[in-house]
């Protein structure tokens, strides 16, 4: 049980937003007021003085105040200007106190300005920016921030060390780059300790038994080391007493597919059941599944398909409409481009599908995520990472301007006349004043004119999975919105040209250029911008091919966020460390988390 939340002061807890004394730590302060008694006098510097009141005197704008300063052996006049009736007090003639403010040498005679009565002397007093008042945020750390009690809330001895002396220093000096690490190594083991509190483990009867190497033997290919580690994973995961909970992250055109087969294989001969997000992605699965698991018999569930009894099948393939049949017992679930889905859909599905044992349950994402990133969620969730492609892609990518355009409409003409495809992706379906673009709607009457074969869709279209099949088959030039950014096969798509590529995230625009070149074809990316002058997240874009190194370059444009939150696409929501740049403390934390167990 959390000792914050039975403390007295668990509401004051609550309004910073932090649930641990670590958190608590993590609010360095902003500054120190140093009441350690003065030594000498600095003009401009802040003095703090023993001193008898000998005079007070009082005019209509200032009160002046005669102090004998015992530590200096000096006499100093104190001025506040435009002093409250209730100040007067604070000064008692030929009592002696402590009093700070700022020292001032006036034609050769000490002054202190808008002198204050302070408590005690001896120490650097910490100021904090919270919601609380100074002297309660102050009182509250002296009370729950000490070496000890950090230790029992977890950390290692030098980090709490550390962070003690941030906020009780002895000299009023920078964080240093030690006391700088110690923050991060708090604020990433606070956050992860909380992830791993989330997880959760449920018992299955569910072993996998299936001889996955036999069947990869049969496969016209090899798999790739990554894909062969994933599978490896999986297979002890579906082995285990608990019910697997696993996230496999692969770049575009890594080969996920062949994972997602190999678990069947492996749950074999218990039933598996996969949700993709579209009709066209669970079509391009089953048609895969139908080709590569040839002894298993397969179902494809989407809204056109006929209600009827699913227990006849090994394995069954379904848009969200699955949500909405009943479902037999099935040992495996999985869920394609899992980000496609809500919390409460995928909850749903493993909850169809309980029949009292957990099913093991795996997600796929075909969006990158940076290793640092990985790490952190492994401790909610275990991650695999396919970080390498069955085969080497040959995208160039270019930035073009207007004065591009002759140059960009010879290049569509000519992939065309070689029966290959192009897309045009924009960034708006019509037209709006805030945006210096083109919409679909402005733009299609162009391409209509000029070229043949021409098919337009869009998200709100309800025809657009019906527009893409026939694009697939027939046509030469697609203009769309970011409709086609995730799982859709375009054998013949050599080019893709997005409009505006400056208003777009970089894992989406590497989700765009990962539509070309699926079939080794030379492909093309042009990212087209009407903005004048060096771009450097497109530079930085266009130089870089790897899926995961450039979430880490969104990362480093965009800013971190939350996992706990399900948010990881922006917003700084770490204090201290930064994923992008903080791999090796993630390292640490993560060792330290697993060998404190």
């Amino acid at each position: 049980m959390n000792p914050i939340e039975n403390s007295d002061d668990a509401e004051k807890f609550h309004r910073l937003g932090v649930g641990s004394v670590t958190a608590l730590s993590l609010i360095a302060p902003t500054s120190f007021e140093d009441r350690r008694l003065s030594t000498e006098l600095n003009s401009n510097a802040t003095c703090v003085i023993d001193a008898t009141v000998e005079s007070v005197v009082r005019t209509p704008k200032t009160l002046k105040i005669i102090f004998f300063a015992h530590n200096l052996d000096e006499r100093i006049e104190g001025i506040i200007f435009h002093p409250k009736p209730y100040m007067i007090h604070q000064f008692p003639t030929h009592q002696r106190a402590f009093f700070s403010g700022k020292a001032v040498l006036e034609s050769g005679r000490w002054q202190m300005i808008q002198p204050v009565k302070i408590p005690s002397v001896g120490s650097l007093v910490p100021i904090y920016k919270t919601l609380l008042r100074v002297d309660v945020m102050r009182r509250l750390v002296e009370k729950h921030i000490t070496i000890d009690t950090l230790i029992a809330d977890g950390l290692p001895e030098p980090i709490a060390q550390s962070l003690y002396e941030i906020h009780f220093p002895k000299i009023p000096t920078p964080l240093t780059q030690s006391q700088i690490n110690a923050l991060k190594f708090a604020e990433l083991f606070d956050y992860m300790r909380r992830l791993r509190l989330k997880r959760r483990f449920h018992p299955t009867h569910y072993k996998a038994s299936g001889d996955v190497a036999a069947w990869s033997k049969t496969l016209p290919f090899t798999l790739t080391d990554d894909q062969k580690k994933a599978i490896t994973e999986i297979r002890k995961d579906l082995r285990g007493e608990n019910s697997a909970r696993r996230m496999i992250v692969g770049d575009v055109g890594s080969g996920k597919t062949m994972v997602i087969l190999a678990s069947v294989v492996l749950m074999s001969p218990y039933r598996s059941l996969l949700m993709a997000p579209t009709t066209i992605l669970a079509a391009q699965l089953f048609e895969e599944a139908q080709k590569f698991l040839p002894d298993l018999r397969i179902a494809l569930v989407t809204n056109a398909t006929k209600k009827g009894s699913l227990e006849e099948f090994d394995f069954i393939i379904g848009t969200h409409a699955l949500l909405y049949r009943e479902l037999p017992e099935c040992a495996l679930v999985m869920v394609d481009e899992q980000h496609r889905f809500g919390t409460a859909q995928r909850h749903a599905l493993t909850k169809l599908t309980e029949n009292g044992s957990a099913p093991h349950f795996l997600q796929f994402s075909a969006t990158p995520i940076p290793r640092t990133l990985a790490m952190i969620e492994s401790a909610h969730i275990d991650v695999s990472l396919i970080v390498q492609t069955p085969f080497t892609k040959n995208i160039a990518t270019k930035i073009q301007h207007k004065n591009d355009f002759p140059e960009l409409l010879e290049h569509i003409r000519s992939e065309i006349s070689q029966n290959h495809q192009v897309l045009l992706v924009y960034p708006l379906v019509e037209q709006s004043e805030s945006i210096n673009y083109q919409s679909i709607e402005e733009a299609r009457g162009y391409w209509e004119k000029n070229f043949e074969n021409v098919y337009v869709t869009h998200g709100k279209d309800k025809e657009k999975e019906a527009v893409l099949r026939e694009f697939r088959e027939c046509g030469s030039l697609l203009i769309a919105t970011t409709v086609v950014e995730v799982g859709i096969s375009l054998p013949r798509l050599t080019t893709v040209i997005i409009v505006g590529a400056e208003r777009l995230g970089l894992s989406t625009l590497h989700q765009l250029r990962g539509r070309v070149s699926r079939t080794g074809l030379q492909g093309y990316c042009y990212l087209y911008t009407n903005t004048s002058g060096k771009n450097e997240r497109l530079e930085s874009f266009s130089t870089c091919t790897s899926g995961f190194e450039i979430a880490a370059l969104d990362l480093k444009f965009r800013s971190s966020g939350d996992l706990l939150e399900g948010s990881i696409q922006s917003g700084k929501k770490f204090r201290w460390a930064d994923i992008g740049e903080d791999e090796e403390v993630v390292k640490e934390v993560k060792k330290y988390l697993e060998n404190t167990n």
